[in-house]
């Protein structure tokens, strides 16, 4: 595997992600997509459900929701909550913030997020102690997210 030349550290997981379901407050996210609505000045709320697999140093599968936040002014704000299910059989909580920046005239957006990693676990004690950055890819129409993770 290869480094992102713009990221440093280690590479520990690249994820390729399925958005499973979306739960909407007031307005639905396929609105705001398609310009059917704009983004209310308050702001808009949606818990994504993600799924998928991982590979790397950290390969398993992971499962969880991203508290989703669209602001009126275009930025969208992450609040992640994860499960790592390693393939060795070990959980590890995944946690982070960070922003993701829709691309003009294009379902996609880029993601950059600040993960903590917590297990107890002897085997993945590692993740416990650094930080780790993560920069991805959503493709809003196919629902597909894909995620590389570095370790500083």
């Amino acid at each position: 595997m290869t480094q992102n030349p713009g990221m440093r550290g280690e590479k520990i997981y690249e994820c390729d992600l399925a958005l499973t379901g979306v739960t909407d407050y007031g307005v639905s996210m396929d609105d705001i997509l398609t310009g059917q609505k704009a983004v209310p000045l308050q702001g808009a709320r949606f818990d994504l459900h993600i799924d998928g697999s991982c590979k790397g140093r950290l390969s398993g599968r992971q499962h969880g929701i991203d508290y989703l936040r669209m602001r009126a002014d275009g930025r969208i704000d992450l609040d992640l909550h994860v499960i790592v299910e390693t393939d060795d059989g070990h959980r590890i909580a995944l946690s982070g913030d960070g922003q993701a920046a829709p691309r003009s005239g294009e379902p996609m957006i880029d993601i950059f997020a600040n993960i903590r990693l917590t297990s107890a676990s002897q085997e993945y004690a590692w993740v416990n102690e650094r930080q780790i950055w993560s920069v991805g890819t959503g493709d809003l129409a196919t629902g597909r997210i894909r995620v590389t993770a570095y370790m500083q």
